[in-house]
């Protein structure tokens, strides 16, 4: 059963409980601080963090280097997940320096010759497990299965990217307690294979900027933090993005909310639809220019108007790839970046 992208972006309107993008960016979130840009860093693989900076072109730093900016794919619901993923036109399109990979359960197989073509065209990869029926869940077994995934699996995919541990676990109404203990049992199974930079969406469909700072600075005498130093906080804004905790919908403050973690942050996905009432565009230019990487909704894959080219994506040959082309959205995500 297809689930696409817009099940997600109904889900995440429902009583209007969008969270967006907090955080006191500190220049912190982690702008690194100087201008030492080697490009050898883009090589250490999951042992060093990154944090070469230029004024301009500052990225979220990571343990496979800073983090350029790019877009996400979600080709798990389409053609049984046997897609020709359009990278001839990608790589016209040198902006888009990664790719956001979701991945549904069942779909390791074709995943892991999307992550090999992906390294091989010479993109940065991260790579979330995407089980599209528990978005917004506060289960923490959903979330242990998630880890146990990949715990199973990264080395069958190949390894060498950059794992985003699950995408948009934890409700809205989750505790910065409760989200840091399930995230603290979560990574500690996947640090049994991985050693590199993991991506911790925040709560509430990516948009609970607060809770997360607070799961990881701690912000009540006693409360459980998020005990691992090496990840990103990522948020994710559209149109219809909610701060609960705040009562209003997403700003740009929360941008500066979200860094007051100390820890990397970014954008996971952008996108114009879904709800209305945050300035989507706004908040997306200010993280970009705190140093934050932002990355797009969606290359394709999404079930409704984001995609950035056409047609949905067509079914793989090998040797025979397919002939894609951009569409009106495109210029919404790749102007930005």
């Amino acid at each position: 059963m297809k689930k696409p992208h817009f099940i997600k972006q109904s889900l995440k309107s429902v009583n209007v409980l969008f969270l967006a993008v907090s955080a006191s960016l500190f220049i912190s979130c982690e702008q690194s601080e100087s201008n030492q840009s080697d490009s050898s860093a883009k090589l250490t693989i999951e042992e060093t963090t990154a944090v070469s900076k230029s004024n301009l072109t500052s990225k979220t730093p990571s343990s496979f280097g800073d983090i350029g900016n790019g877009v996400n794919l979600q080709p798990s619901y389409y053609n049984g997940g046997n897609c020709d993923l359009g990278w001839n036109l990608m790589k016209q399109n040198t902006k888009i320096k990664t790719v956001r990979i979701e991945v549904e359960p069942g779909q390791e197989t074709n995943a892991k010759r999307w992550i090999s073509e992906a390294k091989a065209n010479g993109f940065t990869v991260i790579v979330s497990y995407h089980k599209s029926s528990v978005l917004g869940s506060d289960s923490t077994a959903e979330l242990n299965a998630a880890a146990t995934w990949w715990k199973n699996n990264y080395s069958f995919l190949g390894g060498n990217f950059i794992i985003n541990l699950t995408n948009e676990w934890g409700s809205h109404n989750i505790t910065p307690s409760a989200f840091a203990a399930a995230y603290n049992a979560a990574i500690t199974e996947v640090r049994k294979v991985y050693s590199g930079t993991i991506i911790i969406d925040i709560p509430g469909w990516g948009q609970e900027t607060a809770t997360a700072a607070c799961a990881v600075k701690g912000c009540s005498a006693g409360q459980t933090k998020i005990n691992d130093t090496k990840i990103i906080l990522s948020a994710h804004i559209y149109p219809g993005a909610y701060n609960q905790a705040k009562g209003r919908y997403v700003n740009t403050s929360d941008i500066d909310d979200l860094a007051s973690s100390g820890r990397p942050c970014m954008i996971g996905e952008f996108g114009n639809s879904g709800g209305s009432g945050a300035d989507w565009s706004g908040i997306v230019d200010y993280a970009k220019n705190k140093g934050w990487t932002i990355l797009g909704w969606a290359w394709n894959g999404d079930g409704g108007s984001m995609n950035m080219i056409t047609p949905q994506f067509q079914s793989y040959t090998s040797g025979s790839p397919k002939t894609y082309n951009t569409s009106s959205y495109f210029n919404v995500v790749y102007n930005k970046l």
